[in-house]
């Protein structure tokens, strides 16, 4: 569920119990007070979903003081909303699915697998076990409910309450096959008896087999796959004839994992865990997909070499060139573990982060099976339809990107009429919505520069309601498209959109928005727009009675043909009043590909209260979506293949030159800080543009691209051993001897997903260059993201003295 300006809240609202707060906010913002335990601020409605019978709603909200969350449900009709107790949590429905007649619905409570007879409303629990059950899904004739516990399937059937497994997979050899043996068919030519014996054997397991075939009420037999490989992934075809198996071999090196090391612990030693490998210590594990016929119980290997493209290398002069050089420094063994695969390996590509658009979808009836491969390499993407005659893959669309596929926008399935698949491309350079019947053409039912994202396909088939920014790169909102093709409908009215859900019936939209201020709410609407019922409101009066600075969109012009890079302009409000030549602050957003400029909601709330804070200290501050953000389309997003760090930089240098010339900035009194990205990006700006920026806080940096992950970093960079020079231009310690201005590294001691060792390196690099004014500051118990109110004050306290000191303080271009 996915982001606006609350208005018309209802008064009858039961909301999550208020901790002790202040009754107004202190006049003036302090350092104390914004980096304080969050629960003053309030906490965000997460993750909605209808209730079986469409009536109600529920919806988690954190408990003050803890990490738990609690249940609610609230009457959508009236807004009436309460908080449920142990025993009714007991009682709750969870997400459901239904059957194609909507006669029953199934959910998941607390790992168990529940029905609702809907007629009835008598609900039966099919699973009481200490293992978690996932995947309810009913058969396509309604008559069993199946599930999944692991990768094993089971069905239960709805008339006798018996549940059993659909498919029994044992990963070693068959005991009962019989290989080759030249001495053991010379027995047998020489001694009756054991022939006799023999033939006794296979006369009782035929018999065992043919009463297997024709009675239902047994297990069925197990399929023999091999000791050789393990299964990655499995799905049940909703017919119950067929079962697809993802498996990657068994005993594939994982390579050598860095270590994290705990100082501070309950046991009063040093402990370690380990961490992900770094990327080129070994590429992810090739998958291979196994089709298992379980009415007649054979095995297909469904191959992957037919799909187009898939034998070329779009890394050979990359690769010809890595491979010379190993030749020429006599590393011949390197250089023959540098050549291209015949056929390129694959993954069986993962769905966007709410679970949609997983790699793996059937039609209703169970008889299309649609499968979504990703190379390793990152530059190809198939969707790819199953031919059960041929037990062959039938390439349905072929997604090439020179640079690397998005891990976005990968959402497909299946129309209602069991032969029409839809999906997300972005081969106009744009995320847009397809439909395409299997052996047709695609029709493209979107169209624009904008984005298309989380597909929800209406129960009756017409409509699909899709999340987008239409109107503007930073504004999304519901709209919906008309299955068959037609126009694009905009549903709701908020721009700050982060989620919806259509009911049951189709006929409302639970959706999720939100404002700069205010954290995801949630609000109800008719399915084809109109006004919408306000269902929550839990933020504190001492959070929202303060007068924070509503933060400006603008545009800044790109003097490197980029067009326009959109930011967030905090200042204060009556601009005639601040003295001219003040200070600046550039912050820049962490993961690359996001998108902090929006209208909604921000994942960086106490950075946004620091950003007021600064403010009032007489700074003004930007924030910029700049290249490689998301929101703005493949050519935005791919700019900085191959040399990250270097389009964001001329951006964030625009940022720069824009405050100087809109906003009386002093040119040499501009600060800049981020974190994770934003503090590769920090790092980036002092060592490769050296006195454009005063000072810099870097926040858990990745310092060297080497020591980062296999599928972030090589979508971006390829892989070291392939592209070097990559790397060399990417990472900030390259540049450490470049170093003229302050720079203040902080970073979590138990990071593991930045590695510590990262900022420490580059530190040790500015020993040996004995370079002055940077210092490094370590949190013991804290990972990537903080969660530690002292470690986020002391943090900021460091940040805003650094800032006081070489910034604000500096003395002001004469």
């Amino acid at each position: 569920m996915h982001r606006t300006v609350l208005a018309g809240l209802v008064a009858l609202l039961v909301l999550p119990a208020h901790a002790a707060t202040p009754a107004a906010p202190p006049a003036r913002l302090d350092m104390e007070t914004i980096m304080a335990n969050p629960d003053w601020i309030g906490h965000p409605v997460e993750s909605p979903y209808w209730s079986v019978d469409g009536r109600s709603l529920y919806y988690q909200v954190q408990r003050d003081g803890s990490p738990v969350r609690d249940l609610y449900r609230v009457d959508p009709a009236t807004g009436r909303s309460e908080k449920l107790d142990p025993a009714a949590v007991a009682q709750a429905d969870g997400p459901a699915v239904y059957d194609r007649s909507h006669t029953h619905a199934a959910f998941i409570r607390h790992g168990d697998v529940f029905v609702v007879d809907l007629a009835s409303g008598r609900r039966t629990q099919v699973t009481r076990t200490p293992e978690d059950e996932s995947a309810p899904q009913f058969s396509a004739d309604g008559r069993a409910l199946q599930y999944r516990q692991g990768n094993d399937w089971y069905s239960y059937d709805l008339a006798s309450g018996v549940s059993g497994p659909a498919a029994v997979l044992k990963f070693a050899d068959d005991p009962h096959a019989e290989k080759p043996n030249t001495l053991r068919e010379h027995q047998l030519d020489l001694f009756s008896t054991l022939r006799q014996i023999k033939a006794d054997k296979d006369a009782v397991r035929a018999r065992q087999k043919t009463l297997e075939a024709v009675d239902p009420g047994r297990a069925p037999e197990p399929f023999w796959l091999g000791d050789k490989i393990t299964a990655v992934d499995t799905e049940l075809s909703p017919d119950g004839r067929w079962m697809l198996v993802v498996t990657e071999p068994k005993d594939a090196p994982k390579g050598e994992a860095p270590k994290v090391i705990h100082y501070v612990t309950d046991s009063g030693y040093t402990e370690t865990q380990d961490a992900r490998t770094y990327v080129g210590r070994n590429d992810p594990i090739a998958q291979s997909l196994l089709l298992l016929d379980l009415s007649k119980h054979a095995t297909y290997n469904l191959d992957t070499a037919v799909l187009p493209g898939i034998k070329d290398d779009p890394l050979k002069a990359l690769r010809a060139k890595a491979i010379a050089a190993r030749e020429k420094a006599g590393d011949t063994a390197g250089a023959e573990a540098l050549k291209a695969p015949k056929v390129r390996p694959v993954h069986i590509i993962s769905g966007d982060d709410d679970g949609s658009g997983g790699g793996i979808v059937w039609s209703d009836d169970g008889s299309q099976l649609a499968i979504q491969l990703r190379a390793i390499d990152n530059k190809d993407r198939w969707i790819a339809s199953v031919d059960f005659t041929r037990h062959a893959l039938v390439n349905q669309q072929r997604l090439h990107d020179d640079a690397w596929i998005n891990w976005n926008f990968n959402d497909f399935g299946w129309l209602k009429d069991n032969r029409t698949l839809w999906y997300l491309s972005e081969q106009t350079g744009w995320s847009q919505l397809y439909v395409k019947l299997l052996d047709g053409k695609a029709k493209q039912l979107t169209a624009g520069r904008f984005e298309i994202s989380h597909p929800q396909l209406s129960e009756d088939g017409r409509w699909f309601y899709v999340r987008s920014n239409r109107v503007a790169p930073y504004s999304y909102d519901v709209y919906r498209v008309p299955a068959k093709g037609g126009e694009l409908t905009r549903i709701t009215q908020y721009q700050g959109m982060d989620g919806f859900a259509l009911s049951p019936d189709d006929k409302q939209l639970a959706v999720l928005h939100s404002a700069p201020y205010v954290f995801d709410q949630l609000a109800v609407l008719p399915a084809a727009g109109g006004t919408p019922r306000e269902l929550t409101d839990t933020m504190k009066p001492a959070y929202t009675a303060h007068d924070w600075i509503a933060p400006k969109i603008v545009q800044v012009p790109s003097s490197h043909g980029a067009g326009v890079i959109y930011a967030k302009y905090y200042g204060p409000a009556h601009e005639t009043d601040a003295p001219a030549s003040r200070p600046a602050v550039i912050f820049v957003h962490g993961a690359g590909y996001t998108q902090d400029v929006t209208l909604g909601s921000t994942y960086y709330f106490r950075e946004q209260m620091f950003h007021n804070l600064l403010v009032q200290q007489g700074y003004v501050v930007l924030d910029m979506d700049y290249r490689a953000s998301e929101g703005y389309g493949r050519a935005w997003r791919t700019a900085i293949y191959q040399h990250m760090g270097h389009p964001e930089l001329e951006d964030l240098l625009d940022g720069k030159a824009w405050l100087v010339k809109q906003h009386g900035v002093d040119p040499k009194r501009v600060g800049i800080y981020g974190g994770s990205y934003g503090g590769f990006m920090t790092e980036m700006a002092l060592l490769r543009a050296p006195g454009e920026f005063a000072a810099g806080a870097a926040l858990r940096p990745p310092s060297d691209w080497v020591t980062y992950n296999a599928e972030y970093t090589s979508n971006i960079l390829n892989d070291p051993q392939i592209d070097p020079e990559a790397y060399k231009v990417s990472s900030p310690i390259e540049y450490a001897a470049d170093l003229k201005d302050p720079l203040l590294i902080e970073h979590g001691l138990i990071d593991d997903n930045v590695m510590t060792a990262d900022s420490i390196r580059l530190y040790q690099r500015l020993i040996e260059l004995h370079k002055k004014n940077f210092w490094i500051s370590l949190y013991p118990l804290e990972r990537h993201g903080f969660v530690h109110p002292d470690s986020w004050y002391d943090e900021y306290r460091r940040i805003d003295e650094l800032f006081t000191t070489w910034v604000k303080h500096r003395p002001a271009t004469p």
